[in-house]
């Protein structure tokens, strides 16, 4: 299928996301800095920020995915969640104390909870089966480009307003701020204008909202990936262990780059090669590499290591990220596959708050690499568990 064929839905959920995510990388990956250098708090506040975030987004998904199906629109639902994350933007500008961050952050996340499953059904609904994983690729690619350029427009800003220093700067942060809020409004604007509610879908049965029938592998696989989970702390500590090693801002965004670069360009051949190797192998082989990175960020002694390990970080997404979202659709029958996708984002959800705050405790009581020699442990313990499991595909 054509490019020029891509139904105007598509294209429009692409812009939107595009645009957002330039406005929230250029933000939202110097929190941590913003919270550790400018306002002075710890490991343990910005493990506990971070970790409820991410927890609200993920647990937000199969509530509004499922209002979605209830109601049988898809549109406005995203646009609520894209407007609910540019309006927050405005409070990081006036936050002077951890907890406005929190407060501004959380809101944040709670857009992108509402948004991301309405939005994703939007894209699946305008287009036929047959053509829905390039629409779902080009969706992907734009978003990762507008992270990508995000990152790019931050590492700008902070190079012409503070240089090379090490430490995040108030008037940086805020500058960069007020620079974000463009991108912000223009992705609500392209999706309310742009989009429009495709054909109503047919009311979903009541037994595909049942939990009964996932067979005895998918709880199996929901364990192995809850364990891993727990030790898969926010990336913000990898931000702020690169700060501790010396780098200095620029050298951090520059780092953040170069993970988007890698992830983006690996993901596509990885999703293509799982359609032709088993998938349980590459994610085996994800998380095993994945306890290697970071039991080398435990181990680092210099700044220029965390350049190489954020590049191998950004293989382990691309290899393992997508390829234990298409398991999931393997596990269990068809007809159960929404269930299995909110447990999914269930168990995911629920880890991310005790991990962050477990690492925030650890990098303040133990110091810095104790976070990342606990997540590379439990995920050589989890690769052991999904090594033994012996998977049944479509109970």
């Amino acid at each position: 299928m054509a490019l020029k064929k891509i139904p105007r839905n598509v294209w429009a959920a692409s812009l939107t996301s595009f645009l957002m995510d330039i406005s929230s990388e250029t933000v939202l990956n110097l929190i941590p800095l913003f919270l550790a250098n400018v306002l002075g708090a710890g490991g343990t506040v910005i493990g506990a920020v971070e970790g409820v975030a991410e927890s609200v987004a993920s647990l937000l998904r199969v509530a509004s995915g499922y209002i979605s199906d209830r109601l049988r629109h898809r549109k406005w639902l995203a646009v609520l969640g894209y407007g609910i994350s540019a309006l927050c933007k405005p409070f990081f500008y006036f936050a002077s104390n951890w907890w406005h961050v929190a407060l501004a952050r959380w809101a944040d996340r709670v857009g992108k909870g509402i948004r991301t499953a309405p939005r994703d059904a939007l894209v699946a609904d305008s287009i036929d089966a047959a053509n829905r994983g390039l629409a779902f690729g080009l969706h992907r690619a734009a978003d990762t480009a507008g992270a990508f350029l995000g990152i790019l427009a931050a590492l700008l800003a902070v190079y012409f307003t503070q240089g090379a220093s090490v430490n995040l700067r108030a008037t940086t942060f805020r500058t960069i701020v007020l620079v974000s809020l463009v991108p912000a409004f223009l992705a609500v604007i392209s999706l309310a204008s742009l989009a429009k509610e495709p054909k109503r879908v047919e009311k979903q049965s009541q037994s595909q909202l049942r939990l009964s029938g996932l067979g005895r592998s998918f709880p199996v696989f929901l364990f192995l990936v809850g364990l891993f989970e727990l030790g898969n702390s926010a990336d913000a500590f990898l931000v702020l262990r690169a700060q501790n090693l010396g780098a200095n801002v620029l050298g951090i965004l520059g780092m953040l780059a170069l993970f988007n670069l890698v992830y983006s360009l690996i993901s596509t051949p990885a999703g293509a090669l799982s359609d032709r190797v088993p998938r349980k192998t590459l994610i085996l082989g994800g998380w095993l590499f994945y306890a290697l990175v970071y039991l080398g960020i435990g181990l680092a002694k210099a700044s220029w290591a965390m350049w190489v390990i954020y590049a191998a970080y950004g293989v382990y997404y691309g290899v393992a990220y997508g390829t234990a979202r298409a398991l999931v659709a393997d596990l269990v029958p068809p007809e159960l596959r929404g269930t299995a996708y909110g447990a999914y984002a269930t168990v995911v959800g629920a880890m991310a708050f005790p991990a962050s705050l477990i690492a925030g405790i650890l990098w303040d009581k133990c110091g810095p690499s104790a976070p990342f020699f606990f997540g590379s442990s439990l995920a050589f313990l989890s690769a052991t568990g999904l090594a033994l499991w012996r998977p049944k595909t479509g109970e």
